[in-house]
């Protein structure tokens, strides 16, 4: 699944060819793409038909474009009565969650590469202006959504890592996601202190985008590799300053694969434009299984726990002693 770094890529590639322009109509591949949206595809539609794209924004694994009435309206312009009111524009936002293989595909961009019409197109918005922004899902786990703007929960801005927005909104369904490790406002002081209150092991608290968003299994078991810390360690008696290791090192990890483009291991991870990231060469542990750690030449192993797996150096991340019963 795309993490922040895939997922900021994205958002970047829309602020540079999708802000500013209007959308003229959209089309909606079915309902499952838009389960997360009131009312279904229909609405969605006639929701986005004139919509103009103010802002594209991130938090955490989440990325959306903020909508402003291109007319002045603030009702949708598409025909026939809809099942539900007409969406205020100016208070709305176009949620999208790209799930395993959700792609974002803006069509006649200057730097894009030769993009094949797609086989899985989930969604399509026409621009006024001719272009055309695809979203394509193969495993069909992502979706769209259109979503009221609420206020944060901090008052700080909706965005994270200043990724598009110094207004204090996110989307409903993302008021609950923390913010990253990467976001300038994180008070990393008080985000140790939540982690060690959790009864869970670090990892599976690295994992929880309700303490710090963004983190997934690629570069939650890259930045334990890196800190020197097992997954499965409790936080429990952990020492702050080995938390605190654990979380500078995901910082550091995802900040490098960020500057590469993010992790792309096929096709399905890809940026607007249809480039893929090249971080896949510089992982340590991930995948590697079999391999010698770059650190001490031991087998990378890969344990699987609680349907996960997790990617290890079974020399530099001693394993916890089992608790006695």
């Amino acid at each position: 699944m795309p993490e922040l770094p895939e997922v900021e890529t994205v958002r970047a590639g829309l602020e540079a060819h999708v802000v500013g322009r209007t959308i003229a109509s959209a089309r909606v591949g079915g309902a499952r793409a838009a389960r997360r949206s009131l009312g279904g595809a229909r609405h969605l539609e006639e929701g986005l038909a004139g919509a103009h794209v103010a802002a594209a924004v991130r938090r955490g694994k989440f990325v959306w474009l903020t909508l402003a009435d291109a007319d002045g309206t603030d009702g949708a312009t598409g025909t026939g009565a809809a099942p539900h009111p007409a969406p205020d524009v100016d208070r709305s936002a176009l949620l999208f969650h790209l799930g395993m293989s959700g792609q974002l595909l803006v069509r006649g961009a200057p730097d894009a590469v030769d993009l094949p019409q797609p086989r899985h197109l989930a969604a399509r918005l026409s621009f006024t202006d001719g272009g055309v922004l695809d979203f394509v899902d193969q495993r069909t786990f992502g979706y769209l959504a259109l979503d009221p703007l609420v206020p944060t929960a901090d008052g700080g801005p909706g965005g994270d890592a200043g990724s598009g927005t110094a207004g204090p909104e996110v989307p409903a369904q993302v008021a609950h996601i923390a913010r990253d490790l990467l976001d300038p406002t994180l008070d990393l002081a008080a985000l140790v202190r939540r982690f060690r209150l959790r009864r869970t092991t670090i990892k599976r608290a690295l994992l929880d985008q309700t303490l710090a968003s963004g983190v997934g299994n690629i570069y939650a078991d890259e930045a334990l590799w890196r800190a020197k810390v097992h997954p499965e360690r409790a936080l429990a008696g952990m020492a702050p300053a080995t938390v605190r290791r654990v979380l500078e090192r995901a910082a550091e990890v995802m900040r490098q694969a960020l500057v590469q483009g993010g992790t792309s291991f096929d096709a399905l991870y890809v940026n607007v434009n249809g480039a893929s990231g090249y971080f896949d060469r510089s992982l340590a542990v991930y995948g590697q299984q079999g391999r010698p750690c770059p650190r001490c030449e031991a087998r990378i192993a890969r344990l699987v726990f609680a349907n996960r797996s997790s990617h290890v150096c079974p020399r530099c991340q001693r394993a916890p002693s089992p608790t006695p019963r």
